[in-house]
């Protein structure tokens, strides 16, 4: 079986979605559960993430690498949880995470902007003016997040295999949809698909166990055999070679290292 993505905007019926998806096909749904995990990695208090999420990105510019270190941490704990198959994941962009995956389904639920301001008007006993304004900042920000770490738009359509929108279709119509279309032979797990799913974990683990030392380092994998690419100053690359290893060895599925360096000289005027 597939695992399966859930992209939605607030107040569109996604979570629940989600939720009803995982609980016919017996599988796990996860979201927040990664926002945890990566405070923990990241030594953010989760309310400041979740803050962040929703805001304009500066917390990341008050870190060293700070986009690049969120986006290796998150990357790592997604997919070291989404690689045990059976699972249905819903936010924070996590299908980015997933190219060359074949048993992964990609949905996007979508509704129109006059039901999710009664949605919100009904959680949150706000007025009609004030739940339109919520929701269109909310929908800019979840933009700006795309845009500013992965670089891609959210809501373009080529991005998914399904796009559902919560109108005629209601809740449970997605529901079926989803978990018919699940049972499609190319969404199923095949030993390569569950390979790549591997190389993609390790890689990803392996990122964020150096993304403290080389923010900018390049990891892949293949089968526990691990590439590294790094920029170092000539004068420090005999050491940072060792340093390198050493945390690269310090994962857990680790079978092989290699690590292609190019010398970079700095100059002092």
């Amino acid at each position: 079986m597939p695992i399966i993505t859930i992209s939605r905007g607030s107040y569109s019926r996604g979570k629940e979605v989600a939720e009803s998806v995982a609980k016919r096909l017996g599988y796990d749904c996860i979201s927040r559960d990664i926002l945890l995990d990566t405070s923990e990695l990241f030594n953010i208090p989760q309310i400041k993430l979740e803050r962040a999420i929703h805001d304009a990105p500066s917390i990341l510019d008050r870190f060293s690498g700070g986009k690049e270190r969120y986006v290796a941490l998150i990357r790592a704990a997604l997919l070291n949880v989404l690689k045990e198959d059976n699972m249905v994941y819903h936010g924070l962009a996590g299908h980015f995470f997933l190219s060359g995956v074949s048993h992964v389904m990609k949905v996007r639920i979508i509704s129109d902007i006059t039901d999710r301001v009664k949605l919100e008007m009904q959680r949150k006993n706000i007025s009609e003016s004030e739940a339109y304004r919520t929701l269109v900042k909310d929908d800019e920000q979840r933009n700006k997040w795309s845009q500013f770490l992965y670089g891609i738009n959210t809501t373009d359509s080529q991005l998914y295999d399904l796009v559902i929108h919560i109108r005629k279709i209601s809740v449970e119509n997605a529901v079926d949809i989803i978990c018919n279309t699940a049972k499609l032979e190319q969404f199923q797990a095949t030993p390569e698909s569950r390979l790549a799913m591997e190389n993609l974990a390790l890689s990803a683990e392996v990122k964020a166990a150096l993304i403290e030392i080389n923010p900018t380092i390049e990891v892949s994998a293949d089968n526990g055999k691990v590439y590294v690419k790094a920029k170092i100053s000539e004068s420090l690359q005999q050491d940072m070679e060792k340093t390198l290893k050493d945390h690269i060895w310090a994962v857990r599925g680790v079978k092989e290292v290699h690590i292609n360096i190019t010398p970079v000289a700095f100059y002092v005027d």
